[in-house]
């Protein structure tokens, strides 16, 4: 769409570009945050603070706090580890860390699956006009609402 190149890593190379981009920012790669990152890349669609809490904890043997996991998921979001789906109050995981750029997700009404676009060029339009506006620090979000192909094939 854009011209813009990066690296999706999955799996083990996931979580290992994740914690290279955290610690690249400045950031400790504790157990606890490798375990959120773990259980966030582990789903397939969005999922909540308190899906990872549910995941983390039945890892870990013992209940696991919603709260620290939203704190953990928004140090996440700031080092672009992971994206937050506004309209669901869900989080997925960026599959190439350290890259910045805005993104678009399309989702799907019926499966609740959310697949992520990069389109430099539309939200950079989007940053523009924003900026045109008097508007600054400008993070454009962008959500698309529809049928996922799977779904639209089974209707």
């Amino acid at each position: 769409m854009s011209g813009h190149h990066h690296h999706d890593f999955a799996g083990d190379k996931l979580v290992e570009a994740a914690r290279d981009a955290l610690t690249a920012s400045g950031e400790q790669w504790t157990e606890m945050r490798a375990d959120v990152f773990e259980a966030l890349a582990g789903c397939e669609k969005p999922a909540s603070a308190y899906d990872i809490a549910e995941s983390v904890g039945t890892r870990r043997g013992k209940r696991v706090a919603a709260n620290s996991v939203y704190r953990i998921l928004d140090l996440f979001v700031r080092t672009n580890l992971a994206r937050r789906v506004e309209s669901a109050n869900a989080y997925v995981a960026n599959s190439h860390p350290g890259c910045r750029h805005d993104c678009i997700f399309l989702i799907c009404d019926l499966c609740g699956k959310a697949v992520h676009s990069d389109d430099d060029k539309l939200t950079g339009a989007l940053r523009l006009a924003a900026q045109a506006a008097g508007f600054a620090e400008v993070r454009p979000v962008v959500e698309i609402r529809g049928h996922c192909a799977e779904c639209a094939a089974e209707d």
